[in-house]
């Protein structure tokens, strides 16, 4: 099994090379970019071959890239949402070129997959943000254009009624059959919503990553494991029991410091590592 850190530890800052000899420095193989151009501007080559020369300074893989779900994040505020759902045909292209856009980082650094939001969290949901025919839509061309560059696409659960897992499973069996789109267990969200151990169960034949955090089951708080309430030896066991092998990808937020964070990090993957083996 392999471990992984998001840039989204560091969202609210431009990316740096100091960042990801952080993550390296604790032991972890790769990263997932969180695709933000206030965080990490994917459209500017030169910062694309910079990031491919920290990787190979750091040792560290390139495993997933995010696709972009705001213009820009940090200073004060949210920027601007991109939804891949929305209704309004114009909003929706423009979350589509910017998917495209972060895709292009694989013209240059080898990634596995793109994450993919279905439209926003309910929570932020303003009308006509969250369509099943404009989300399906999206994704298709989303993935047309990924399949090239050997991307796999893996849609995220995420809290809102198209994003539960049973929705997105739904959803590959109907449009998706046959293609090698499958689903990114974000284990936090999947809490927010209902029971983990029964969304990976529904899950299981079509996932291919994950976001490995913790909540109180309140707020998407982005908590290192074992801080908040997910029943981790049963999320784990079903795990286990589907035959996971991939990446634990830790999508974490800065509650203190990032090497504070890291740390904590490291020892919950630890713990991971422990109950995966029993």
């Amino acid at each position: 099994m392999h471990f992984g850190i998001s840039t989204h530890l560091y969202h609210d800052q431009r990316l740096s090379r100091d960042h990801l000899a952080q993550v390296a420095g604790y032991g972890f193989e790769s990263i997932e970019l969180f695709a933000t151009r206030s965080h990490f501007d994917y459209h500017d080559a030169g910062q694309i071959e910079r990031l491919a020369q920290w990787l190979k300074e750091t040792g560290l893989t390139l495993h997933s890239i995010h696709a972009p779900i705001t213009d820009h994040f940090g200073a004060g505020s949210d920027g601007v949402s991109y939804s891949t759902a929305s209704s309004d045909n114009g909003r929706r292209q423009v979350a589509v070129r910017e998917a495209a856009a972060a895709l292009a980082i694989a013209r240059q650094i080898p990634a596995r997959f793109m994450v993919l939001h279905l439209g926003v969290p309910g929570s932020r949901a303003a009308s006509g943000d969250n369509t099943r025919a404009a989300a399906s839509r999206s994704a298709e061309e989303i993935c047309t254009l990924a399949e090239p560059l050997g991307i796999r696409v893996a849609l995220e659960v995420i809290p809102n009624d198209l994003s539960s897992a049973q929705a997105v499973v739904t959803m590959l069996d109907r449009d998706f059959e046959g293609t090698s789109v499958g689903l990114c267990m974000d284990f936090g969200h999947a809490h927010l919503m209902g029971d983990i151990a029964d969304a990976i169960e529904i899950a299981a034949e079509h996932l291919i990553t994950t976001h490995v955090h913790d909540n109180r089951r309140r707020e998407d708080d982005h908590l290192v494991p074992y801080q908040g309430t997910i029943d981790w030896p049963a999320a784990l066991v079903t795990m286990r029991k589907i035959g996971y092998d991939g990446t634990y990808m830790m999508e974490l937020a800065n509650t203190g410091s990032p090497t504070a964070v890291l740390e904590e990090a490291r020892r919950a993957r630890q713990r991971i590592e422990r109950a995966l083996a029993d």
